[in-house]
């Protein structure tokens, strides 16, 4: 990525908006055992596009409608929220539902799930 490119979804398409430096990286898709995946896991995330409108992050990807995720809405309800591990490093993320993991389970064809990094547990470094 080059500077003014930013990836609201880890591994997923980016974006160009400005206002999107706010939300670089702060969402990635897991598998069911709560693996993060990257390209080299699932190539498919490359072909997911996204763009911030309206309050929402808006997803596309050939074959499929859109997928709207409110951008600033974070779950208190303690059973959507989990720990994984991104690199070396555990981290909490919220669970953005069944809408939106059917929706990217479908493209990818592998069963996963979109998750919100926890603003408490921010990545600190992406591995390369």
């Amino acid at each position: 990525m080059t500077d003014g490119q930013f990836q609201p979804i880890a591994e997923c398409g980016v974006t160009t908006q400005a206002h999107a430096a706010d939300y670089h990286r702060q969402w990635l898709v897991a598998n069911d055992s709560g693996q993060w995946l990257n390209r080299e896991l699932c190539p498919r995330l490359a072909e997911v596009s996204v763009e911030l409108r309206l309050g929402y992050l808006v997803l596309k990807a050939p074959g499929m409608l859109r997928m709207d995720i409110p951008l600033d809405v974070i779950e208190d309800d303690d059973s959507v929220r989990y720990s994984m591990l991104v690199g070396e490093q555990t981290i909490d993320v919220v669970d953005e539902g069944e809408l939106a993991a059917a929706w990217i389970s479908n493209f990818v064809q592998v069963p996963c799930r979109i998750m919100k990094v926890h603003p408490d547990t921010p990545v600190s470094a992406w591995p390369a």
